[in-house]
């Protein structure tokens, strides 16, 4: 941010990229690392009985994969904001 000037297009490009080889990591190893930042990995759901919210009908859901994400240490220490003491 400091001392960089990129445009919104040019900053979606720089993040296309960056979602594309993270996506194809994944891909092709089930996982992706960046320190300091946290990981990304594929997790499996099993195939599992639901609702149609709509009507309330029983449903069968397929198994189903997606991403998960565990942020590294130092990442959710920044985010956390510090705890308010009571009186």
């Amino acid at each position: 941010s400091a001392g960089v000037e990129l445009s919104k297009k040019d900053a979606a490009g720089v993040l296309d990229t960056v979602f594309s080889v993270i996506g194809k990591a994944i891909k092709d190893e089930d996982r992706f690392s960046y320190p300091g930042f946290g990981t990304f990995t594929v997790k499996e759901r099993s195939a599992r009985k639901g609702r149609n919210p709509r009507t309330g009908a029983a449903i069968d859901i397929k198994a189903s994969k997606t991403v998960g994400f565990k942020p590294a240490p130092g990442l959710k220490q920044n985010l956390v904001a510090p705890a308010r003491r009571r009186r």
